[in-house]
């Protein structure tokens, strides 16, 4: 009997894969895999500069972490962040994930919400204690304030929150130079949401009845992060003018790379829309590539496995519908009720 897995639609927005785009209000989309992963390696398309501001602040917290550091400085502040991972075996994480889950689990009674219980407190607390900072659970409560302002463009009060939350969780950071510290911090902030929309996303579609209970976790979250990624797009501006997918893009041109349509272009995924765990040379964007490419990957993806393991052996969930939490380029579940089997 052939297992049958879920089907996973496209998210709403998601668009075909075509040519690269544009449009006055919007600037230039790229979806097809080649173009994306090609602007992910062109020096020609950078990260847009963002403002800095007084140490300890959020501004200087964006302005100081390699994920939007100009190219000069991103090199040097993104060893700051491989270092600090090197020493951190991902099956260590994935068995600290399995011992937290488990014991939220075992408190929970019949049910739990993934989301606010486990989806993000347990990576933030993992990868905190692992990385070496003071108290984290107070870590990853902070972290998520960060996280919620961490992008430019919010709400001014998420900002306001956001400037006391980095100046507790420098005082929690190991001890060492301060931008050391804000690449430590900008390392939990990229797996805070970005994990837990992968974990939300997984326990969505895996967890359900019917679903089959064969197949390694490792290879079900690779076909969750290729289907509904948690990371849609990242955004890029040309320093110079450039030819991407037979289109000219002046300099000074803002880009938006969309990972949720390359990873279902048909010229590199047979069958894209089907869901296969351990397709052979999956190939997906999610992570990014090149230069700036997630250091963290593979540590990502063991604190996920941690967490699935555990649900997929204890929990199911009903076929409920799904909110996400409103962000340009994220897609993060509200809320997820699961019940023990």
């Amino acid at each position: 009997m052939t297992d049958t897995w879920p089907h996973i639609a496209p998210a709403p927005g998601t668009p075909s894969c075509g040519p690269p785009s544009f449009e006055p209000e919007r600037g230039w989309w790229v979806t097809r895999h080649a173009d994306v992963r090609a602007a992910l390696t062109d020096p020609a398309f950078q990260v847009p500069a963002v403002d800095t501001g007084p140490p300890g602040t959020l501004a200087w917290l964006r302005a100081t972490v390699s994920r939007f550091s100009p190219p000069l400085r991103h090199a040097d502040r993104r060893a700051v962040a491989v270092r600090a991972l090197a020493p951190l075996a991902p099956d260590d994480l994935r068995l600290d994930a399995v011992r937290l889950t488990v014991a939220v689990l075992d408190r929970a009674g019949d049910s739990v919400d993934v989301m606010r219980e486990l989806a993000r407190p347990v990576p933030l607390r993992t990868l905190a204690d692992r990385l070496g900072f003071a108290d984290p659970a107070a870590v990853g409560t902070a972290v998520a304030v960060v996280a919620a302002a961490y992008h430019p463009g919010v709400d001014p009060a998420l900002t306001a929150r956001a400037d006391g939350a980095v100046t507790a969780l420098l005082a929690l950071a190991p001890q060492g130079p301060p931008e050391v510290g804000a690449n430590l911090i900008g390392l939990l902030v990229q797996a805070c949401d970005a994990t837990a929309g992968l974990i939300g996303a997984a326990a969505h579609h895996l967890l359900p009845p019917g679903v089959p209970t064969t197949a390694r976790t490792a290879d079900l979250l690779a076909e969750v992060l290729r289907l509904d990624p948690p990371v849609r797009a990242t955004r890029r501006v040309t320093v110079d003018e450039v030819r991407l997918g037979g289109r000219d893009l002046p300099a000074g041109s803002p880009v938006l790379l969309r990972f949720d349509a390359a990873n279902r272009d048909p010229q590199v995924f047979t069958e894209p829309a089907t869901f296969r765990p351990g397709r052979p040379g999956a190939g997906q964007l999610t992570f990014g590539t090149g230069e700036r490419g997630c250091p963290g990957d593979r540590h990502a993806l063991a604190l996920a496995t941690g967490v699935l393991d555990v649900l997929r052996e204890r929990c199911r969930r009903g076929l409920t519908p799904m909110s996400y939490e409103p962000h340009p380029t994220l897609r993060v579940p509200t809320t997820l009720e699961v019940s023990a089997r």
